[in-house]
């Protein structure tokens, strides 16, 4: 009797959770349509709204982190971020737009940490492989700046990589 009463729990349990993930996808789905209308506060509360009935859904966290980065709301991201490389520890997005964040913020070296656990996690992740690209070059340019400042003497050759470095740099963010 008692394994019987469990069962229907446990169905009646799958079904809310099926019920709850497929409400999930809904608001997202919505929340993504409104973000592409333009309509950015809608669509974060849209996001915002479901997470109250389901906290723990990883693509709802997801994208709120992505809009939260998109306008500019950096910490909220980051703690997003942070949290979601706490409770999936095995995903490699949180990690890398954790990356991206702190590159933004001037912090290379923890950018450059963010992003090798994102690559340790999933080396063929394209868009990690690319900002790991990205912040060398800025890693490189702060490298010939220190050097430059450190010299007693000018160097031509410094000076030349230093230029060629913000060349990449400049041409790198220009296409985005």
């Amino acid at each position: 009797m008692q394994t019987r009463k469990f069962l229907k729990l446990a169905i009646l349990a799958l079904l809310l959770g099926a019920g709850l993930a497929a409400r999930a996808a809904n608001e997202l789905d919505t929340a993504q349509k409104l973000w592409l209308a333009g309509q950015r506060p809608q669509a974060i509360a849209t996001i915002e709204q479901a997470l109250k009935a389901t906290p723990d859904e990883l693509k709802l966290r997801f994208a709120l982190g992505v809009m939260k980065m998109e306008t500019g709301e950096r910490e909220d991201a980051a703690r997003i971020f942070t949290a979601l490389t706490q409770d999936f520890p095995d995903l490699s997005d949180p990690f890398n737009n954790l990356a991206v964040i702190h590159a933004g913020t001037g912090d290379l070296d923890q950018a450059q940490a963010d992003l090798e656990q994102a690559l340790r996690l999933q080396p063929d992740n394209a868009q990690a492989q690319e900002n790991m690209g990205d912040l060398m070059l800025r890693l490189a340019q702060r490298a010939y700046q220190r050097a430059q400042g450190a010299q007693i003497a000018p160097s031509d050759a410094l000076a030349l990589k230093l230029k060629r470095t913000q060349d990449l740099i400049k041409a790198s963010t220009s296409g985005r």
